[in-house]
């Protein structure tokens, strides 16, 4: 037995591109959670409760645009960047194109919070807080980790954004001594990740040979047009993922908010799971995809049950814990919170079963699939949650989340199937009839 453990490839495994990648992904996930803890007290004790709160109402205004910012190049730059990832000349094509649109975003949206601000006096109880936030926008549109992920390179981008958080941490404790200094938590937020951001776009530049330069005009056109279905997929799953708080606001009171909030932050931050794993083998997907098929197949259809076995883990383990969990966080036995979370512990294994699916719609470059699935699942989940919110409150919500996973992958199975038999016949057979000599 233990000769059998001492020779089992762990080094192969780690070595891993795909696997480092998702090590990465999950470190950035990480990160960010635990000084988004660490921030809290400090945040409360120095602004005070109803400044907490207007920082974060900015916050989420910030994290909503940001969709634009993005445009989809979340989802379509990394399959760019892994198929050309020896051409540095193409390279510098796409990293210029991208990050020059996205600071035109950016500009764009951040001028058109400022009008709303101040000409038609939108978000007026903090109006200054959010104008001083936009500074994330920009922060956001420099970040290059689609281009580090398709280049499968992980590591600097962990490690820089660990330093901006940190930044942001030591930023909040010398400079947020008192409620008038609201306006600048957000601001050092985005200031931190945009010096950082600045200097992964100075390693791309001398270390790795990326040219930047002004792209045509015509040439960023031409990436907006062809990233729409991606951008309105995007706002489609914001609105699935993180709507359903905002019907239960329409039917339940403070305290069933409060409760149903916690047990589904933490299920959130456990769905993240499958979002991960496809993310960190997408680059490599994406240039077996082009080269070759039969390998392709095999490699997706290995990190299919992988994931669904580590999903199912996850999700069975919040089930049997949740008390603790709940307990945990809120210092108190919360039993309708655990409630909650038992039954919405099964949503990372439900969304694992799309991982397949995923990969394939990014691989292929199926947008218009993608937002057909996006918008339908998006539909079904506001007519069900309202429905079943309204008549059962919490609970009902909680059976309406878990719904919508099933029927999303229903939709997402016929609409990949309708378009790409073969393949997903030879994924059928790879996983369910599996050689035993392959």
């Amino acid at each position: 037995m233990l000769e059998k453990l001492s020779s089992f490839p762990v080094g192969s495994y780690i070595r891993n591109k795909s696997i480092q990648n998702f090590i990465f992904l999950v470190m950035i996930q990480a990160s960010n959670m635990l000084i988004s803890i660490m921030s809290m007290p400090l945040l409360l004790r120095s602004i005070g409760v109803d400044q907490f709160g207007l920082v974060n109402l900015a916050l989420s205004v910030i994290i909503f645009t940001n969709i634009i910012v993005g445009f989809g190049f979340n989802i379509s730059a990394p399959r760019e960047v892994a198929i050309f990832q020896d051409q540095t000349k193409k390279l510098s094509s796409i990293a210029s194109q991208i990050l020059f649109t996205r600071l035109a975003l950016a500009a764009v949206t951040a001028l058109s919070l400022w009008i709303a601000a101040y000409a038609f006096n939108f978000f007026k109880d903090y109006k200054e807080i959010l104008m001083f936030s936009t500074v994330l926008l920009f922060s956001e549109a420099i970040l290059p980790l689609w281009f580090f992920q398709g280049m499968e390179k992980m590591k600097l981008i962990s490690v820089t954004n660990i330093f901006s958080k940190l930044l942001f941490l030591f930023g909040i404790v010398v400079f947020i001594q008192a409620p008038e200094h609201a306006k600048w938590v957000n601001f050092i937020l985005g200031s931190s990740a945009l010096l950082l951001n600045v200097f992964l776009l100075f390693y791309m530049r001398y270390a790795m040979d990326i040219h930047f330069f002004w792209p045509r005009v015509k040439a960023i056109w031409e990436s907006l047009r062809d990233n729409v279905y991606l951008f309105l997929s995007n706002i489609a799953g914001h609105i699935s993922v993180n709507g359903g708080l905002i019907i239960l606001s329409f039917f339940g009171n403070e305290t069933t908010l409060g409760m149903f909030s916690l047990a589904e932050k933490i299920t959130m931050v456990l769905r993240l799971l499958p979002t991960l794993i496809i993310q960190a083998v997408y680059p490599n997907a994406s240039r077996l995809f082009q080269a070759d098929q039969e390998a392709f197949i095999k490699f997706v259809s290995k990190t299919y049950v992988i994931g669904i076995g580590l999903a199912l883990m996850v999700s069975t383990l919040t089930f049997f814990s949740a008390g603790f969990i709940v307990e945990l966080l809120a210092k108190n036995r919360l039993e309708e919170s655990i409630n909650y979370l038992k039954i919405l512990s099964f949503i990372p294994f439900l969304a694992s079963l799309n991982i397949i699916n995923g990969v394939i719609l990014f691989v292929a470059n199926q947008k218009e699939l993608l937002f057909k699935a996006s918008w339908l699942m998006c539909a079904y989940m506001i007519v069900v949650a309202s429905l079943l919110t309204a008549k059962y409150g919490g609970i009902g919500l909680c059976y309406a989340l878990l719904s919508s996973e099933i029927i999303i992958f229903i939709v997402y199975s016929y609409l990949i199937y309708s378009r790409n038999q073969s393949l997903v016949h030879a994924f059928a057979q790879r996983i369910f009839r599996r050689d035993h000599h392959s």
